[in-house]
């Protein structure tokens, strides 16, 4: 484990994949322990897609699709720390429950400046988010039914929402 090397002033916004707002959420209806992690996991704080065995959820959508991410993978303590050199980690191992949220308020980190308003989308090639105008070709991504909800800048946290405009 590694020396501590910074010390904040004040407590952080939130994690990626944590609840941002009391707001109502919604999951993913699947039945109780119906989704797991895919081959080589899934990463928290990402979106997710469920695989062609209905069970099976990566950060990349199945073979062939260009249909929008089944949800957000939340970040419910289910990433296990398998290294015993490792300090943390965000990824769900193979074969763990998933939580995918479809509804609600969470913290992400933004690939691209994000300004409040704008729609949130899921990069094909790992779940993670950028944001852009609605309706606009992003590469590599596809429109999510989130928006952000704050304004930040790439590297940053922001809290997308299905609530918020």
């Amino acid at each position: 484990m590694a020396f501590q090397n910074q010390v904040g002033v004040e407590p952080a916004l939130g994690i990626p994949g944590d609840f941002a707002s009391l707001n109502p959420v919604a999951s993913y209806p699947a039945g109780e322990g119906a989704l797991v992690a895919g081959s080589g996991g899934a990463k928290i704080g990402s979106f997710g897609w469920v695989q062609a065995d209905g069970r099976s959820v990566l950060n990349v959508p199945p073979s062939g699709s260009t249909a929008a991410p089944d949800g957000f993978i939340h970040r419910d303590l289910t990433g296990q720390i398998a290294s015993i050199f490792d300090e943390s980690t965000m990824l769900i191992p193979e074969g763990y429950p998933v939580t995918l949220m479809t509804a609600g308020d969470y913290w992400a980190t933004s690939a691209s400046a994000a300004t409040r308003g704008q729609k949130v989308y899921a990069s094909t090639a790992d779940g993670s988010a950028s944001t852009g105008a609605a309706g606009a070709a992003v590469a590599g991504s596809v429109e999510t039914q989130f928006f952000a909800a704050n304004t930040c800048a790439a590297g940053e946290l922001v809290k997308i929402s299905t609530w918020s405009e």
